[in-house]
């Protein structure tokens, strides 16, 4: 007799997290903040110290977010900041690895998202409109770690990722810190959203 693959993982806080079949009590915003600040984003393929991981992606993209649609609600803001949060367990793929993998990467991912939603007092499904800002502050992150840690020139970022709102970026740099810095922003940027909701 056959024995089913094991498809869930074991998270540091305890939780047993089922991969297949998440449910919003077994996940905790330390698993996410800790399991993405070590989640190098680039597959690690970029110039510093550190790795840049995706928590540090996400609180740019959030910060982002809240330049895009100022006006926005507080909840979209929480959900700029855990869009990426599924590759705590996950793992980020580049684009052109997502594609290879084909449709099944793409339901998983959304599987874990709206568990994640729910658990934070969001809905399962975004509305259209917010995905598409959150996505074009996506766009604009990516083009600032191209030209600014990943080694592309402008006009190769801007053929992958689009012209970016210049207005959006200003001021923004991306500075590489330890891991631990970054879990610890990400925490804490996660407990702010929340209290203002």
């Amino acid at each position: 007799m056959a024995t089913q693959p094991r498809a869930w993982q074991r998270m540091l806080s305890g939780r047993r997290l089922d991969l297949l079949d998440p449910t919003p009590v077994d996940i905790e915003i330390e698993d996410i903040a800790h399991g993405l600040a070590f989640v190098a984003r680039w597959n690690g393929q970029t110039a510093g110290d550190f790795a840049y991981s995706v928590a540090e992606h996400s609180l740019l993209v959030e910060e982002l977010y809240g330049r895009i649609a100022p006006k926005a609600p507080v909840k979209w803001r929480l959900a700029a900041l855990l869009h990426d949060a599924p590759e705590y367990v996950i793992g980020d793929m580049i684009s052109p690895v997502k594609s290879a993998v084909g449709p099944d990467y793409g339901a998983l991912d959304d599987r874990l998202a709206a568990a994640i939603h729910i658990r934070f007092g969001l809905p399962a499904a975004m509305p259209k409109t917010v995905k598409r800002q959150i996505k074009k502050a996506d766009k604009i992150s990516a083009w600032m770690e191209a030209t600014q840690i990943a080694g592309f020139s402008e006009a190769e970022a801007t053929k992958f990722f689009g012209h970016p709102d210049k207005t959006a970026m200003e001021g923004l740099n991306i500075v590489l810190r330890p891991p631990i810095e970054v879990r610890r922003a990400y925490t804490d940027r996660h407990a702010a959203l929340l209290a203002q909701l």
